[in-house]
């Protein structure tokens, strides 16, 4: 495995100027002022320990890809990694939740690392079922980029505080075949009038699809006057106010909509295969490299092209936690290292196994590392990358959804 520094001086350096940076202070958070363990103790804590790894399991890619890495730990660092497939995690939630409650403690657990962002992580955090901050032990996290990818500290605008460890970047992006749309639309308000002069050709998924959601809360974002409300727990009293720009541009644009904005497509799947039928102009995801994927297999023709807006597109990180009992803890935490790592994060942007952006900073890599990292983009993938935009607050999502539904359905 691949780290960055021989000591741990040094990654603790590194993590709390980051710290500092993304906090706007001089003085690293209190989450990582405690001193942390020698990374060699935890790496010999690890070695023979099984970590029950429960992640999404929907992808044959990224199935295996877990399944490489499990390979790589195995014989690197003597840990087994298990892939418990689940299909939501917010399961896995429940089960953790359940298992404090039954008085479970720490060791007693059955979960040791989970894949987690968003209300999730929020929940995990508010009820206390997350173990001790972890991230400044990582030596690899030296190499994350919490300048340029704040979200890497800030989950859905909650602090991390070094609770889950950043694996992979997600940004809202838009792709089309450029044939059909040579000059994609650069904001909302673009989309609005390509709308009205191509009436029928445009479409989003119905909330509460992931991809329907994520573009009603692009819309938010451009057009709200209060955007640091967002930021913010939601309260009722703030609501109204905050998304009225909202509902006026979506009243103006779902008469211009495929089948006049009365039906939407179920989700970001079949928006993609009405772009590719012809029937509508633009897909959406939230992976960048979803389109260069799409070609490769030949599902899309080459001249598929994707892009964001010039402003900012909403984005977001994923994540590793641990569990508060977990039982396998210096076993977790090796594999969340590892993750990090730069050979498994250019693996795993390698479009040929799986395709999902790095959270690294490749400036601060050593060259023979940075060179694993694709040099120039491919077909389909966004040649020019847009701001993330940081999501709202998780505790929006669900009023926002409610609120579509009551004008929409």
């Amino acid at each position: 495995m691949t780290t960055p520094a021989p000591t741990l001086a040094l990654t603790r350096r590194h993590l709390l100027l980051a710290a500092g940076a993304a906090t706007g202070s001089a003085l690293p958070p209190a989450w990582a002022q405690t001193a942390a363990p020698a990374w060699t103790d935890i790496e010999k804590a690890a070695r023979g320990q099984t970590v029950y790894f429960n992640a999404w399991a929907g992808s044959e890619q990224i199935n295996a890809y877990i399944q490489w890495a499990a390979g790589e730990l195995l014989a690197t660092h003597g840990v087994k990694l298990e892939h418990v497939k689940v299909s939501d995690a917010a399961d896995v939630v429940k089960r953790v939740r359940a298992e404090k409650a039954a008085g479970r403690k720490a060791g007693e657990g059955t979960v040791d690392l989970i894949w987690i962002n968003g209300e999730n992580f929020a929940a995990m955090k508010r009820d206390g079922l997350l173990g001790a901050p972890f991230t400044q032990t990582l030596p690899n996290f030296a190499y994350v980029d919490t300048t340029g990818k704040p979200t890497t500290l800030n989950d859905f605008s909650v602090p991390t505080d070094g609770l889950e460890s950043p694996w992979g970047m997600a940004q809202l992006t838009f792709f089309a075949d450029s044939q059909r749309l040579p000059q994609p639309p650069q904001s909302t308000a673009e989309l609005l009038a390509l709308a009205r002069k191509q009436p029928g050709r445009i479409s989003y998924p119905r909330p509460p699809a992931f991809h329907g959601t994520t573009f009603i809360k692009q819309v938010l974002l451009e057009h709200t006057r209060d955007a640091a409300a967002l930021a913010r727990p939601f309260t009722p009293e703030a609501f109204a106010g905050v998304t009225a720009p909202l509902w006026a541009y979506l009243d103006a644009l779902h008469p211009h909509l495929w089948r006049g904005g009365k039906q939407f497509p179920a989700n970001a799947g079949a928006i993609r295969q009405m772009v590719s039928d012809g029937e509508l102009l633009i897909a959406l995801t939230f992976n960048p490299n979803d389109a260069a994927n799409e070609i490769v297999a030949k599902r899309l023709p080459a001249t598929t092209t994707s892009w964001q807006f010039a402003k900012g597109t909403v984005g977001n990180t994923h994540f590793v936690a641990i569990p508060y009992n977990a039982q396998a803890r210096a076993g977790a935490m090796v594999v969340a290292n590892f993750l990090l790592s730069p050979k498994a994060q250019a693996r795993k942007a390698d479009i040929a196994h799986w395709g999902d952006p790095t959270v690294l900073d490749l400036a601060r890599l050593p060259a023979a590392e940075r060179a694993a990292f694709a040099a120039a983009p491919l077909p389909g993938q966004v040649k020019q990358t847009a701001p993330a935009l940081p999501e709202p607050h998780a505790s929006w999502v669900e009023p926002l959804e409610k609120e579509w539904t009551r004008r929409y359905s």
